[in-house]
């Protein structure tokens, strides 16, 4: 995998659980596979919106194996990081051991290392797993650290390391990063709401947690916005834009699980500490998803919806309010705005409701 393939949209999976608590394997495979079929060009198990802090090894191999086999040729980045450098590294082994195509590596999370302390761990992981394809993530609320450009700048020296998935939620910073990126590196945005304004600033694609849930729409929002058809990328950001922010009304991926749950995909059991959605967010999720269906009144999304067809038909799946194995039940829909939210931490970020053309 080189940096020249890494691009477009990549999706962050979630990891499905029965309400024992379990691995629900065949509900993961059948996300999956979803998200496949929805046009992803790379699938990433394992980050924080696959709950990977509360799994063990066993479920880590089963995961990675499972998405390999269901991935028809997309690209596998495994997440592997750790805030303990030996761990973080022997994870990124076994990924390469069972033929992940790279691995994404958080920031080490409350340690607050140094920028030595930094570069040496992803050096580490870099010679644990010589000729895998590394892509850092910075995210600081996640991390309780940033990962500067000055920093950044130290990491592309270790020639494993072919591109940073940016989920600082400041565009001031992914533009200095695209501005001063070296040749064979690129930048992955790393918030949903923020793709639009990254790609138009020079970002090869997104990480997103839309993805499991509406791919086929994420894939034309994506795609629009890398071929410059900047009205038909603003539309898509208009018509998702909801949807992406109830996505994080509450801790993720609780709400993703809750709106999987809904399309029938998976169920919406999670781990401790993590609870599942309440009403008030399943309410907003279910909205959110008829008008991403619908579209605005206006329909200035209608010929962007176009490019979606062939997707699943919310209209008929949200009809029901329960009953089916997997499904949620609720009890209205709120049309209430809400403010923008970060990709990974419901966080408020600096960005517009919309981007015209060029502006980054």
């Amino acid at each position: 995998m080189h940096a020249t393939r890494i691009g477009g949209l990549g999706v962050a999976l979630a990891t499905p659980f029965t309400d024992r608590g379990a691995l629900d394997l065949p509900a993961f495979r059948r996300l999956v596979r979803h998200v496949v079929e929805g046009g992803a060009d790379m699938l990433l198990p394992l980050g924080s919106t696959g709950e990977a802090a509360t799994l063990v090894e066993a479920e880590r191999d089963a995961l990675i194996e499972a998405c390999l086999q269901e991935s028809r040729g997309r690209l596998v980045v495994v997440g592997t990081g750790h805030n303990a450098t030996a761990r973080a590294a022997e994870w990124t082994r076994r990924a390469q051991q069972l033929g992940a195509h790279g691995a994404l590596i958080v920031s080490p999370y409350y340690n607050r290392p140094m920028p030595a302390g930094l570069v040496a761990h992803y050096r580490a992981c870099a010679d644990a797993a010589p000729g895998l394809p590394l892509v850092a993530y910075n995210v600081p609320a996640r991390t309780g650290q940033n990962l500067a450009p000055a920093v950044l700048a130290r990491l592309w020296d270790i020639d494993s390391v072919v591109a940073i998935k940016e989920s600082s939620g400041q565009l001031a910073q992914i533009a200095q990063i695209l501005a001063e990126l070296p040749s064979g590196r690129c930048l992955l945005a790393g918030d949903d709401g923020l793709a639009v304004a990254s790609v138009a600033a020079g970002a090869t694609g997104l990480v997103s947690v839309l993805g499991n849930v509406l791919p086929r729409e994420a894939k034309a929002l994506v795609d629009a916005a890398l071929a410059g058809r900047a009205g038909e990328a603003a539309a898509w950001q208009r018509r998702l834009g909801p949807l992406m922010e109830a996505l994080f009304a509450e801790s993720s991926p609780i709400p993703v699980k809750a709106a999987l749950a809904l399309l029938g995909i998976c169920g919406d059991d999670l781990r401790l500490p993590l609870t599942k959605a309440e009403l008030g967010t399943r309410e907003r999720l279910m909205a959110a998803l008829h008008l991403a269906q619908l579209g605005d009144a206006a329909g200035d999304a209608g010929a962007a919806g176009e490019a979606a067809a062939g997707g699943p038909d919310l209209r008929a799946l949200l009809a029901g309010t329960g009953g089916a194995p997997g499904r949620c039940s609720t009890q209205g829909e709120t049309g209430a705005s809400h403010p923008g939210t970060r990709h990974d931490t419901g966080q408020p970020v600096d960005r517009p409701d919309a981007f015209p053309a060029g502006r980054a």
